[in-house]
């Protein structure tokens, strides 16, 4: 067994806030593409945002948990704390299920059937027998759950209707939500083998997810460039405005595990920015 950073487990490390910006630029995407197909209802676009911040919040606190019954050195007050996070991380899973009852209320079975799927997935990201975390398929898991059925679940919610168009907007994003989770993995890589965590990077070798991450970054480009060109939106193009920060973020991926830190940050960044820039591109006219 093998120690891991000690401040790992505290509740500001584990919220990880900066993560927010995942739910917000997920469900500002389908609520972006409602609001052109129509659909305006402010109390409705704000209980969407609120769900998917109290989702995101859950996945996140509830991350750790496996540590519990891993091959992870743990002392006691590091124990309490990941069962404290994870007490929390339940009551945030509730608090959302219980707007998602109201909008299934409101919108039907489809909600549901949604609603269903993205909660088995959060929990199942690191609660056997699932855990997805532990098998390496925490990275694709993200991908569907945080990333599409995010954005097609916020469409719904507020137009009342599935579009399947909404699934190919939402890939971009989708795309850099797993790139998020791939840099936090990335950056813990020395720590995670040491520790017996059984990340995807851990997996695969630094050298492959450094790879992973390079062409997970191509495929954003590419997707946004098909899919200005597909529908004729060409404002979409504006969200490779935020590729200027690339540069740095890779310049990050040569660097030692002790100068790495910054990787993640600087990807919850270009996921922001490129999610504004993208969300307000859509914002100016799209028609799905």
């Amino acid at each position: 067994m093998t120690n891991i950073r000690k401040d790992k487990y505290k509740f500001s490390q584990a919220l990880r806030p900066f993560s927010f910006a995942v739910a917000l630029v997920a469900c500002g995407a389908g609520l972006s593409l409602a609001w052109v197909d129509g659909s305006h209802d402010p109390v409705k676009t704000l209980l969407v945002l609120l769900g998917g911040v109290l989702l995101q919040a859950g996945v996140n606190l509830i991350n750790d948990y496996s540590d519990l019954s891993e091959n992870v050195a743990l002392n006691s007050i590091q124990a309490l704390a990941i069962k404290r996070n994870f007490r929390i991380g339940l009551i945030c899973f509730v608090m959302a299920t219980c707007i998602g009852v109201w909008f299934v209320y409101q919108v039907g079975a489809a909600f549901l059937v949604l609603c269903f799927a993205g909660l088995i997935g959060a929990l199942g990201y690191t609660l056997k027998p699932l855990n997805y975390k532990s098998r390496g398929l925490g990275v694709i898991l993200v991908f569907w759950l945080m990333g599409v059925l995010m954005v097609v679940g916020s469409y719904l919610a507020l137009a009342g209707q599935w579009n399947s168009d909404v699934v190919l907007f939402s890939i971009p994003i989708s795309l850099l939500v797993s790139l998020l989770l791939l840099s936090n993995e990335l950056r813990d890589f020395e720590a995670d083998r040491k520790a017996h965590i059984h990340t995807l990077v851990v997996r695969m070798g630094y050298a492959k997810g450094r790879l992973l991450y390079k062409l997970i970054i191509s495929a954003v480009a590419l997707n946004v460039i098909l899919l200005a060109w597909w529908f004729n939106q060409f404002w979409l193009l504006s969200a490779l405005l935020a590729f200027v920060l690339v540069p740095g973020l890779f310049t990050l991926l040569q660097v030692d595990a002790a100068k790495r830190g910054p990787l993640t940050s600087g990807s919850g960044r270009l996921l922001l920015v490129f999610g504004v820039l993208f969300n307000l591109s859509l914002l100016f006219g799209v028609v799905v």
